[in-house]
C-alpha cells in the first residue's frame, strides 16, 4: 500500500513546489462623532460607521497566474470617496500566462504605463480612491534578449464597482528598443521609445462636434553616460472635448501636447537633477462626461506635480496640483509650464560641517507657470493661441532646504526649512494669494532597543488660514507596539471660531505580516496627495480602526 501511495504523494509534491497562493487584507474603517467644533454634514449623518475594506488573492501555477480582489464599500464608503464605489462585489479579476521567452499575457483586469505616463497609466491608490485598471486583454512580447519589447493593449476601463465600465474603448501600443544592445556598446545605455493610445467614444449631443476617436502619440529617449542621464519625451494629443467651457462655446474640441526632459547627474555624495515640463490641454479621461471630476474618475493618464512631496504636516497645506486642463469658464487657462531642481549634498565624516558622523544636505526649487496665451472669445466658438516657451502667471514655487544629521550614535536630527508661494485664484479657483514659510525640527532617539520621535512644526501665511503650530510624539516599544500623539493648531486664523486644534492619538501594533492601527482625532479638510496626485477630504473627528495582513 505505501508503495502504491509513494508515487502520488511525490506528484502532490512536485505541483506543490510549482503552486503558490498569497492573500492580503487591507481594511479601513471610521465612525464619525460630532464635537463643538466640527459636526458631521447633514447629507452623511445618516451612516456615520463606514469602511473601505480589500481581499487580494492570486494563484500561481508554473507559467499561469490567476488573481482577483474582493472590495467592500459597506455600508458605505469613507467620506468623500467616490459614490461608484458601493456594495460587496469583484473589483478586479485577471488570468495571467508568462514564460521564460519573453511572452506575457493578460485577460481581465490589469494595470500598465507607457513611458512616464504622460501617454497612458492606470494604476490603483486606496488613499486617493483611484483604481482605473482596463478590463480587456494586454500582450507584452520580448526579443532577442529584451533588445526590443512590444506591448499591445485593448479594452474598457473601470469606472465603478463589479461590472461598471466606461463606455469608451480604449487600445495602445507601445514599444520600446535598446539602442545600446544594438550598437554592441557597453560604454552607455540608451533607449528609444514610442507610444500609441486610441479612445474611442460614441458621440454625444452634449459635446458638439467632439471626435469619437482621440490618438495620442509619443516618442521618448532616455540615456545614461557615467554619472549623467538625459531623459526626454514629447507626446501630441489630437482633437479631444474640453470640460463644457459655456454656454457660448458649442465647439468644445481641441488638441493637446506634452514635453517633458529631465537632465541630471549623479555620484556619491553628489547629486543634482532638474526637470522641465510643458502640458497644453493634456488631461486625458475616458468618459467625456467625467472630466475634471474630483474623484480623478476615468482617469487614463498620469500627471503629477513636479515638486518635492512632503513629509511634514503644515507643509502640505498649499501643496500643488498640476494645472495640465484647458478651460474657459470661470477662468481661461490652457495649460502649465515649469520646472523643478534637485540638489543633494553629503558633507563627508571628519570634516568641519560634516563632523563624527557625516551631514546631508537636499535643497530644491520649483516654478509653475500657467501658459501665456492669447484667449478670443467669440458669438459661437473661443480659440487660444499659445507659445511654446512663454511663461504665463504664476501659479505656484516653493524653495526647501532640508539638513539631516546623526548628532550621537543615538540621536538623529533634521531641520527642514519650506517657502512656498501659493496662487489660490488659480490653482482652486478661489480668490488669494498665499505667501507660506514653514519651519519643521524632527528627532529620532534610540533608546535601548527602542525609540522616540519628536516632530515640531510652525507655518507663518499672510492669508488664508495664517499661522500654525503642530508635533508629533511618537514612541515605539517592546518591537511590535507604537503610540502616538500630534496635533494641528491652527492659532492665527482670523475667525476665532476656525482657531481650533486638530488632534490625533492612538496606537500600532504589528507583528510579522500584519499591522493594525486604532486611532481617535480630527481631520484637518483640505487636500491629500500621494505622489502628486490630490483629492479633496472634508473636516471630520472620529474613530479610526486600520487592519494590513498578509497571509
Amino acid at each position: 500500500m505505501k508503495k502504491k501511495l509513494l508515487p502520488i504523494i511525490m506528484l502532490l509534491g512536485q505541483g506543490m513546489m510549482y503552486a503558490q497562493f498569497n492573500a492580503s487584507l487591507d481594511s479601513n474603517n471610521q465612525y464619525y462623532v460630532d464635537d463643538k467644533k466640527i459636526k458631521l454634514a447633514e447629507t452623511e449623518a445618516d451612516q456615520r460607521f463606514r469602511s473601505n475594506s480589500y481581499l487580494t488573492m492570486t494563484y500561481k501555477y508554473k507559467q499561469f497566474t490567476v488573481g482577483a480582489q474582493v472590495e467592500s464599500y459597506e455600508p458605505k464608503a469613507l467620506l468623500n470617496y467616490s459614490p461608484d464605489f458601493k456594495s460587496v462585489n469583484l473589483g478586479t479579476y485577471y488570468v495571467n500566462y508568462n514564460n521564460e521567452k519573453g511572452v506575457d499575457v493578460t485577460l481581465g483586469h490589469f494595470y500598465d504605463q507607457f513611458g512616464s505616463g504622460l501617454a497612458l497609466r492606470t494604476w490603483e491608490d486606496r488613499q486617493l480612491g483611484i483604481a482605473n485598471s482596463l478590463v480587456g486583454g494586454r500582450v507584452k512580447l520580448s526579443f532577442a534578449d529584451d533588445l526590443a519589447t512590444v506591448k499591445a493593449l485593448y479594452g474598457k476601463q473601470r469606472v465603478g464597482m463589479g461590472f461598471d465600465l466606461s463606455k469608451t474603448s480604449v487600445a495602445g501600443v507601445d514599444a520600446e528598443f535598446q539602442l545600446t544592445k544594438a550598437l554592441g556598446s557597453d560604454k552607455f545605455d540608451s533607449n528609444v521609445g514610442f507610444s500609441f493610445v486610441n479612445k474611442h467614444e460614441s458621440e454625444d449631443p452634449n459635446f458638439i462636434n467632439a471626435p469619437a476617436d482621440v490618438n495620442i502619440y509619443g516618442v521618448r529617449w532616455n540615456n545614461e553616460y557615467k554619472d549623467f542621464y538625459l531623459n526626454a519625451e514629447y507626446l501630441y494629443k489630437t482633437k479631444d472635448a474640453i470640460k463644457m467651457a459655456s454656454a457660448v462655446d458649442p465647439v468644445n474640441v481641441y488638441s493637446g501636447n506634452a514635453m517633458n526632459v529631465v537632465l541630471g547627474f549623479a555620484k556619491t555624495g553628489f547629486g543634482i537633477s532638474g526637470t522641465l515640463r510643458r502640458l497644453e490641454n493634456f488631461n486625458i479621461y475616458s468618459d467625456r462626461e467625467r472630466i475634471g471630476n474630483q474623484y480623478n474618475q476615468a482617469l487614463l493618464n498620469y500627471t503629477p506635480a513636479l515638486t518635492k512631496q512632503f513629509d511634514y504636516s503644515l507643509a502640505n497645506i498649499y501643496v500643488y496640483q498640476a494645472q495640465p486642463q484647458m478651460t474657459f469658464f470661470p477662468q481661461r487657462k490652457a495649460g502649465e509650464i515649469g520646472s523643478q531642481f534637485d540638489i543633494n549634498y553629503q558633507f563627508k565624516k571628519g570634516t568641519a560641517l560634516g563632523g563624527k558622523y557625516g551631514t546631508d544636505i537636499a535643497v530644491n526649487f520649483a516654478n509653475w507657470y500657467g501658459l501665456k496665451g492669447k484667449y478670443r472669445v467669440y458669438e459661437d466658438y473661443n480659440t487660444v493661441e499659445t507659445k511654446a516657451l512663454d511663461l504665463g502667471e504664476r501659479y505656484y514655487s516653493d524653495f526647501n532646504v532640508d539638513i539631516r544629521k546623526k548628532l550621537t550614535q543615538n540621536w538623529n536630527t533634521a531641520l527642514i526649512y519650506v517657502y512656498q508661494d501659493y496662487n489660490t485664484d488659480r490653482i482652486q479657483e478661489t480668490e488669494g494669494h498665499v505667501y507660506a514659510t514653514t519651519t519643521v525640527w524632527d528627532n529620532l532617539f534610540k533608546i535601548n532597543k527602542n525609540s522616540l520621535k519628536l516632530e515640531l512644526q510652525h507655518q507663518w501665511a499672510n492669508s488664508s488660514y495664517k499661522n500654525w503650530a503642530a508635533a508629533l510624539t511618537e514612541f515605539n516599544f517592546k518591537k511590535n507596539w507604537s503610540i502616538f500623539v500630534s496635533d494641528m493648531y491652527n492659532y492665527g486664523n482670523d475667525d476665532k471660531e476656525k482657531q481650533m486644534h486638530y488632534y490625533t492619538f492612538g496606537g500600532v501594533f504589528r507583528k510579522n505580516s500584519t499591522r493594525i492601527q486604532a486611532s481617535y482625532g480630527r481631520q484637518r479638510g483640505g487636500l491629500i496627495c500621494v505622489g502628486g496626485v490630490c483629492r479633496m477630504v472634508p473636516e471630520n473627528t472620529g474613530f479610526t480602526l486600520n487592519i494590513n495582513t498578509t497571509f
